[in-house]
């Protein structure tokens, strides 16, 4: 079982930058793939980020590519979203997830989930 807590949400203006944070309990974080998704209000929650566990390979939605940085410390049970150049439509909820078998963009690849932090980007 893990349990994640994301932190770093916030009322930013178009342009800002704001780094999310989710610290994971259990033993065995950096056996786990981790992804951070996303909600906005009336849509579908969607794939922003992930960091496999193995390789420690990286890889992005289009929307957000040059823009956005995961990275992981293993030794602290922690995975951050640093986003750069927010615009509006960054507006939603980010969830922190993590995947015990399986790794990638897909929802159903994540077993575990956080409870959300909200991001709010201006004009």
């Amino acid at each position: 079982q893990v349990q994640l807590v994301e932190s770093g949400g916030g009322l930013v203006q178009a342009g800002d930058s704001l780094r999310l944070s989710c610290v994971a309990s259990g033993r065995t974080f950096s056996s786990y793939a981790m992804g951070w998704f996303r909600q906005a209000p009336g849509k579908e929650r969607e794939f922003v980020a992930g960091v496999s566990w193995r390789s420690g390979n990286t890889y992005y939605a289009d929307s957000v590519k040059g823009r956005f940085t995961i990275s992981r410390d293993n030794a602290k049970n922690l995975v951050y979203l640093q986003m750069n150049s927010l615009k509006p439509e960054d507006t939603a909820v980010y969830y922190c997830a993590a995947a015990k078998y399986m790794e990638g963009s897909a929802k159903s690849a994540y077993d575990y989930w956080g409870q959300g932090t909200q991001v709010t980007v201006s004009s």
